[in-house]
């Protein structure tokens, strides 16, 4: 569809059958993705992040996974697209870059090896012609001597030089999203920052559009335009990266800002975690899922533990699901939560 997001997701679910019961990883995400946008989805571990980014691509297909709801690229539904068309479209035109690039990489084959494999499943060109791609791809991620490095084995990679690595066989193929799910976690602080600056430069550079994920809301300032705030599988905030950090609508929002470190302002206190746990996905709670660990549920007549809240929009694209009135959000912001943080 000229002129319409580059990707559309729509009441996405996902589900898991375990002997346990089912598991609920994704239950109802909506979301869109424009051209040249860096996307970013935040939350804690199991809140369906990258459970969402793999059905994106087909990644949960055949692992005893029941999905509904659409995902669209360029207007195309790729939920009922046969493997044969997501594999044509998986690599090509959506890439993803995972946590563990380690493990992403075959250990006994040469890092350049990989790239040419993965550029010749997609492109009709003589091994030369892909090697000389692969080369070109690793420069542009900032692998110094790339035709040297090309022939070296992962192992012979720092951590954060197999990152770049695998961005760079994630871009071979110029694609046009990239999803980078979680690319910094297992780095140092410095390394981190190259990463993102990285993506930050492909976006700025080429119109990369990306979808980041990360549970640091300390990456999603550096990079993000977007932001999706996920908690047990669903969307509870979302909205642009200032009005995310400086004026959030959602006590779980609240709870993520208030555990994050700064480094531009001197603090007194000790960082204020969020209390409880995350809940298990075969038994959500009824009602707001956030609600055993929220601070204003009791302000809500007991709607919080019966009712879902709806995913509101209280202004300009600001998205919000929480029984809370405005009133409220501003007054426990204000007066409870700002000066905190």
């Amino acid at each position: 569809m000229a002129g319409g997001p580059l990707l559309e997701v729509a009441d996405l679910k996902v589900d898991f059958g375990t002997d346990e019961g089912t598991v609920h990883a994704v239950d109802g995400v909506s979301f869109a993705l424009e051209a040249g946008e860096v996307l970013t989805i935040v939350g804690e571990s199991g809140s369906g992040k990258s459970v969402t980014a793999m059905t994106i691509l087909g990644l949960t297909r055949g692992i005893n996974a029941r999905i509904g709801g659409s995902v669209r690229y360029q207007g195309k539904e790729l939920t009922t697209a046969s493997n044969e068309e997501l594999q044509a479209i998986r690599g090509d035109r959506i890439a993803m870059v995972f946590q563990d690039p380690m493990s992403s990489f075959n250990p006994v084959h040469k890092i350049g090896d990989q790239i040419v494999e993965a550029i010749l499943a997609h492109r009709d060109m003589d091994k030369a012609a892909a090697h000389g791609k692969a080369v070109q791809a690793l420069r542009s991620v900032g692998i110094p001597d790339p035709e040297t490095r090309a022939n070296h084995y992962p192992f012979e990679y720092s951590g954060g030089m197999r990152q770049r690595a695998m961005i760079a066989m994630a871009l071979a193929l110029e694609p046009a999203i990239l999803i980078a799910d979680e690319p910094s976690t297992a780095l140092d602080v410095t390394i981190q920052a190259q990463i993102i600056e990285l993506l930050r430069d492909l976006n700025q550079e080429r119109g990369l559009s990306v979808i980041l994920i990360t549970h640091d809301l300390g990456v999603v300032a550096e990079i993000g335009d977007r932001v999706l705030v996920m908690y047990a599988g669903q969307i509870v905030e979302q909205g642009s990266l200032d009005e995310i950090f400086y004026d959030p609508q959602h006590p779980y929002t609240w709870g993520l800002l208030g555990s994050m470190p700064r480094i531009d302002r001197e603090r007194t206190e000790r960082l204020i975690p969020i209390k409880g746990t995350p809940p298990s996905l075969i038994n959500v709670p009824t009602g707001c899922a956030f609600n055993p660990r929220c601070n204003y549920a009791h302000l809500n007549g007991g709607a919080s533990e019966t009712d879902r809240p709806e995913l509101l929009d209280t202004g300009n694209g600001h998205l919000v699901a929480c029984h809370l009135s405005p009133q409220n959000r501003r007054q426990a912001w204000e007066n409870d939560i700002k000066p905190k943080l």
